[in-house]
């Protein structure tokens, strides 16, 4: 096969919409969990940038322990990009959204998201990792007030 060719066929497996509902849902799971409250739904289209991005996926920190305007300081470079890669990947975390929807890996009610239990946990390998790292995401940014300042500190304007 073509090297031109492997390019948009990874990209294609690793943003379907399946994946991303799956991202999407474990994240909105983990926000409600730790905040006590369900996500907004613009969070589930931005957040999962985070973690589909591979430099920015590594660049997570450990634990929910680093606060959000901490590690915006020490990556900036991810940073000054995301608004970009959000704009870009936009169609595609709207399209996750609709899969978790028809497929009742997520529920809508009243402008927030929830992430309904998964029928499997998924396998160890880079799934699992990606589904841990989404679960990061949501317990982090649930510590963060108000979801304006997610946006704000990630250079996103909802």
């Amino acid at each position: 096969m073509p090297r031109g060719r492997i390019q948009p066929l990874a990209s294609a497996v690793f943003l379907n919409p399946a994946l991303v509902a799956l991202l999407q849902a474990a994240m909105a799971r983990s926000y409600e969990e730790e905040r006590g409250e369900a996500m907004v739904w613009p969070l589930a289209t931005v957040l999962p940038i985070m973690v589909l991005h591979r430099s920015t996926r590594l660049a997570l920190p450990k634990t929910k322990a680093t606060h959000l305007s901490t590690w915006t300081v020490r990556n900036p470079g991810l940073c000054a990009g995301f608004g970009p890669r959000v704009s870009s990947m936009l169609p595609v975390t709207r399209e996750g959204l609709r899969f978790g929807l028809r497929h009742s890996l997520l529920a809508l009610e009243a402008g927030t998201v929830h992430g309904l239990p998964p029928r499997r946990k998924p396998k160890k390998g880079e799934l699992g990792d990606l589904v841990k790292a989404a679960q990061l995401v949501g317990r982090w940014t649930a510590s963060v007030n108000q979801p304006s300042t997610v946006f704000s500190l990630l250079g996103v304007r909802p």
